[in-house]
Formats: C-alpha cells, structure tokens, sequence
C-alpha cells in the first residue's frame, strides 16, 4: 500500500509541477494578493496591516479583463486586500522569496508541497476509520491528490493549501485520537498515539493560518467527547475494579490540555488583531469588509436577480467551480466542445457514486459485517460533522458575499472523496463477494469469483484506478486548455 500510496505522491507532484510551470503568472484566485503578503513579511517583517488602497476594484477588473499583460502590471504590488490574514503561511513562504529574489514558480512549487501532506492525511483518516478497506484509502488519497479545481490551488501561491494541510491532519489524528484504545486488549499496556495536547496545538497553529480552520476546533471537542463517552462505557461495564480505573478518562484535565495550547496561540493572533483593529474586530474581518468596497455582495445579486435565480446560478456555478474554473472563475469548462464533456461525466459519476453510497447503506451494510462499536460510530460523527460544518461555512460567507467558489469547501474534501469511494467501490461489492463470504453461506454450491480468485484480487482495486484517472484529465486541462485561455492578451 505505502508504495502505491508514494507512486500517487510522484505523479501529484509531476502534475502539480506542470500547473505551477505552465499556468499564467497571477491566473489564480487572489495570487497576486498573497503573494504581495510574502515579499512584506519578507522585506519589512511581519505583519502588515489591511488599510484603505489595499484594494482596487476598477485595477482588478483591468487586469483580470487583460489577462495580466505586462503592460498591465505596473502597480501590482498594490494589490494587498489579502493582508488581515493571518501570517504562519506567509512567515514558512517568506525564506523561499529572499532565496529566490521573488520568484513566482517557486513559490508555487513550495505550496505545491503543502498537497503531499493532505494526500497522506487522506489516506491516513481513511486507513483509520476502514482499516480492512485500504483499496478505499489508496482511492481516497488519489482523488485529493488529482482533483482538478484542489490540484490548481495547490500550485498556486495562496494559503489555502496550508491550511486544507491542517484540517486534513486535524481530521485523521483525531479519528485515531477517538478509535486508538480499539484493538488494545485486557492484558495489554495502554497505548497514546496521539495525546489530547497535540490536537489542540494543531488548532492553535490553525488559528495562526486561515479562519477556514476554526471549524477544526469544534471536531477535536467531538473527538474529546467521543473519546470520553467511550471510556465511560467501558469502565461502566467493567467487572473488576482494576479495569473501572483503567477505563475512566479525566474529561476535565483533559479539556485543559486541549484548550491551553489551542487557545494560547490563538490569542496571539486575536490580541495583535484587537490592538490594531481595535475591539470587538479580533479577526480582522471588519478591516477587511471596510477596504473591500465594490466586492460583489449577495443582496445585491438577489435584489437583480430574483432568490430563486440566485439559487440556480449558486449551484450551478459551485459545482463548476469545485471541479474546475480555473483563473480567476474566468475559465469554467463549458461551450467549447474540447472541454463541455467534463461536467457532464463528472456529474454523471457522482450520480453513479450516490446510487452506489445508498446500496451500500441500506443493503450492503446488512449483508456484510461491519464495526458497530462506539468508537467507530465516534469516528463517523467527526467526518460527518466535518462536511457539514465545511457546507455551513461556505454558505455562512455567501450571506454577506457573493462568492460561489467550489474551492472554499475544500475543507471537506476527505469526507467527501470517502463517501465518493465508498459509492463506487458499492457497485463492485453488490456484484462480487469474496468466495468465504458465499461459501459461507452457501454451503453446498462452490465458491464464486468474478473472474476467479485472481480477478476477484484485481477487481478490488478499480476504485482506486477511477480516481487516478482524474490525473489524465489533469494533464489534459493543463496541457490543451488552462494555458492558451489564460495566456495574457
């Protein structure tokens, strides 16, 4: 598995490479801003301060309209609506800028770098909830590693990917945080994998990165709370009193450890904020809103609009744009006939997937066996409340602002590639049983493959193959399509 899971890390940083190398300068969501918050810190130290003239609606819509000619760029380093951010990505970029005098590419390559870590906290969240199902977290893995909208951010400058890079590891250290006592037996020592204060330290460094992490903070809460509810149920049917005291878990002492580093950091950011912004803006969101005059605003489009027709256009474009728009939403993959087919494929294998996701929740999970323990279930809870608080959030930002980027759920990018996997894999399990389930309960008829035991082998994996396919498309939109539709005019 580990090599399969290296060759998927190879060929994402080939690809992501290429999206780096060959995408136009500045045709990324919000690169030039981002990258402008770099050469600060890297110039004058950090950190700088959003201020009235950080933003230019009219010089934007001039760039964005030229494509970024040359001719266009003289005062791109005004761009600067991108500085209430907090500062860690910019502060682990800024090295990389005095190194290479500024240079673009490689600091689109060294955020390229920040993908390795989801794609292996994909696989590691997805091995620690189904750890007899490594097929689904090969697939999982894959499908982080090539999706196209996660894959052009990722080789981008922009702070996103630094802090998708922490949600994914808040998630999967968390799911074992929860499940890591499971397979410990009565006379074995106990075991800590992953100790409560590292769950609050990864939040508190979040809190230092991107609000898109906040959410985090309620997750490890729910795993704390699984965690304890676990424990408790042990101890209360633990016979011996040796085992009661093994088994009870210290929620308070535990809660501190977890809100100490987690809060600690985070009031940091949130002192500095409130000094420079003044109360109650700990955030720096009201500087920000107050500087981003002309933004696009959502009463606003539904007041043009029309509710109804502001719903359409929400999904229809959030859709587009979690799979591919690439520049500045300026590339969405529609009209031209070398690019209509994708969405309607990709539409049609979600459908696929969800026909699948249903069997295997109202058949499947009946007929086979499955982990019903309470820390499974507590595992479960944290994906599940992982998507939904990433789905709140977006559409939380969507009341105020009208920005239907598929890119900002990106934060549920892991439960949504499991789901998705365990769909497709669904049609592959209704069809094929390994040969001990059906000799087991078919006694007097032989044992049956799909292909013979070879096959049936083989047939496992074709998850995994459906999302590496998406690294051919990849190539594909970074080949034949993102680099002359975004070329400077």
């Amino acid at each position: 598995m580990k090599i399969v899971l290296a060759l998927i890390i190879i060929v994402y940083l080939g690809i992501g490479g290429l999206f780096a190398t060959r995408t136009p300068a500045w045709q990324a969501p919000d690169e030039p801003a981002h990258y402008n918050y770099i050469a600060q810190v890297a110039n004058a130290g950090c950190c700088p301060i959003i201020a009235a003239g950080d933003w230019d609606s009219a010089y934007l819509d001039q760039l964005k309209s030229a494509r970024f000619a040359p001719e266009t760029l003289s005062a791109i380093e005004t761009v600067q609506y991108e500085d209430h951010q907090p500062p860690l990505y910019y502060l682990l970029l800024s090295p990389i800028y005095r190194l290479t005098d500024g240079d673009l590419i490689a600091l689109r390559i060294a955020s390229l770098l920040f993908g390795v870590i989801i794609i292996i906290a994909a696989y590691g969240a997805a091995i620690a909830l189904l750890p007899d199902r490594p097929e689904i977290a090969l697939a999982v893995a894959a499908f982080v590693a090539f999706q196209p909208q996660h894959l052009a951010i990722l080789a981008s400058v922009n702070n996103d990917g630094f802090a998708w890079a922490l949600v994914s590891v808040i998630l999967w250290l968390s799911i074992v945080y929860v499940k890591q006592d499971h397979e410990v037996h009565d006379d074995d020592p106990p075991r800590r994998l992953v100790p409560t204060w590292a769950l609050g330290l990864l939040v508190g460094i979040g809190f230092l990165t991107k609000a898109t992490v906040y959410m985090m903070a309620a997750i490890v809460v729910l795993a704390l709370i699984a965690r304890w509810a676990h424990k408790t149920f042990l101890a209360f049917y633990s016979w011996r009193g040796r085992d009661q005291e093994r088994h009870r878990f210290p929620i308070l002492r535990e809660a501190i450890v977890l809100f100490v580093p987690m809060l600690g950091l985070g009031l940091l950011w949130w002192g500095r904020n409130i000094a420079v912004y003044g109360f109650p803006d700990f955030l720096g969101l009201a500087a920000h809103d107050a500087v981003v005059v002309g933004q696009p605003r959502t009463a606003d489009l539904i007041a043009s609009v029309g509710f109804g027709e502001y719903l359409r256009l929400g999904m229809e474009t959030t859709f587009g744009s979690f799979w591919g728009n690439f520049g500045w939403m300026g590339l969405p993959l529609v009209g031209d006939p070398a690019v209509a087919w994708i969405y309607p494929v990709i539409g049609a294998l979600i459908g696929f997937a969800v026909i699948g996701l249903l069997i295997d929740v109202v058949y499947l999970r009946r007929r086979d066996a499955i982990d019903t323990s309470i820390e499974q279930i507590g595992a479960w809870i944290l994906v599940i409340s992982t998507a939904i608080l990433g789905v709140l959030a977006f559409l939380y930002y969507n009341t105020e602002f009208q920005q239907f980027q598929g890119r900002y759920m990106f934060t549920i990018l892991i439960p949504v590639g499991i789901a998705f996997a365990l769909g497709i894999d669904a049609w592959r399990r209704l069809f094929y049983s390994p040969p001990h389930v059906l000799s087991a309960s078919t006694p007097d008829s032989p044992p049956h493959t799909w292909g013979g035991a070879r096959g049936g082998v083989g047939v496992r994996w074709i998850v995994v193959i459906v999302f590496c396919l998406f690294a051919l498309l990849d190539l594909y939109l970074i080949w034949r399509v993102i680099p002359p539709n975004l070329a400077p005019l």
